[in-house]
């Protein structure tokens, strides 16, 4: 297993970097603000069976230690957005699996203040090629509600492969809903999937600002 974290990836203006405790109070801020636009897509917490424990949402606190003990068992990798310096979102790939499927799944969140930038589909096509190319996973999915129509963009732009549809595959809003299934393998993406999103996206030439080929460095 070669899941290389903690790991900074960044390209022009958008960094993808470990989320860390002290960014409880911009990450706060940046969902306050967010809060009616990312409410019909976020994830919550089904009622507990008849006679069974409530379950609470995490503080941010415990949130990011839950997301470090993962990450350190090779199981995830959680990141926040940054654009221009400044935080912006979050994006984790999750569900890693090894053996003979090698997969893991992104999910991401971006203030909208920012949206229709590339920020987005810059930060995914980053962490693909990491998992792809660094980590060495097989296949990346993305699930997304059919209505989230921003999300979707995204992976379209991206080139994502839409395989179909989930029935009631996550708890979001308050209630089990439908999910599109979009994927990847590393074999559609020869060229990198930041490469593929560079020469695709409108107006990009290279060698031009925000449009240099993704770099990253381990944290030691």
């Amino acid at each position: 297993m070669n899941v290389t974290w903690p790991v900074v990836l960044a390209d022009g203006d958008v960094v993808l970097r470990p989320i860390k405790m002290r960014d409880q109070r911009n990450w706060r801020e940046v969902n306050r603000r967010n809060r009616d636009w990312l409410r019909p897509w976020e994830a919550t917490i089904p009622p507990p069976a008849p006679g069974g424990p409530a379950t609470q949402r995490p503080t941010f606190r415990q949130m990011v230690r839950h997301l470090r003990s993962e990450a350190n068992a090779g199981r995830i990798l959680p990141f926040v957005i940054e654009y221009r310096g400044r935080l912006v979102g979050q994006l984790t790939v999750a569900g890693i699996t090894w053996g003979s499927m090698c997969s893991g799944h992104v999910g991401y969140w971006v203030d909208r203040d920012v949206a229709g930038r590339g920020v987005m589909p810059t930060a995914v096509a980053l962490a693909v090629d990491h998992c792809f190319r660094t980590v060495g996973l097989h296949r990346m999915e993305v699930c997304i509600r059919p209505e989230n129509v921003p999300s979707r963009r995204v992976v379209e732009k991206l080139g994502f492969r839409e395989e179909g549809l989930r029935p009631r595959y996550l708890h979001i809003d308050g209630a089990w809903r439908d999910h599109l299934v979009f994927a990847l393998t590393v074999e559609e993406v020869p060229e990198g999937l930041l490469t593929r999103w560079h020469q695709a996206r409108p107006g990009s030439a290279p060698g031009t600002p925000g449009t240099a080929s993704g770099t990253a460095q381990e944290i030691k």
